[in-house]
């Protein structure tokens, strides 16, 4: 079973590569996931995008990942290829 992060690891390229800074929003990580029937909820995936996985957000849970930076308000792109 994919976990929440594994999830939104997936989904990032492709949203990424939409954008031409190559960053995207938490509404678009939340709609690509939606897409797909994740068991996730909203607030689960926001969660992960806005704190969990983003390197620069204050730190409030005992697990984070690096995955991610903010870049701007409401703006993340991913810090490293994912394989």
């Amino acid at each position: 079973m994919l976990t929440c992060r594994d999830e939104i690891l997936a989904a990032l390229p492709p949203l990424a590569r939409k954008s031409r800074d190559g960053t995207f929003t938490a509404d678009e990580v939340v709609a690509a996931l939606s897409s797909t029937g994740t068991r996730y909820s909203e607030s689960t995936i926001r969660t992960h995008v806005t704190s969990r996985m983003c390197a620069n957000a204050p730190d409030h849970h005992a697990r984070t990942f690096d995955d991610l930076e903010r870049v701007d308000r409401g703006r993340y792109r991913l810090r490293r290829p994912q394989h």
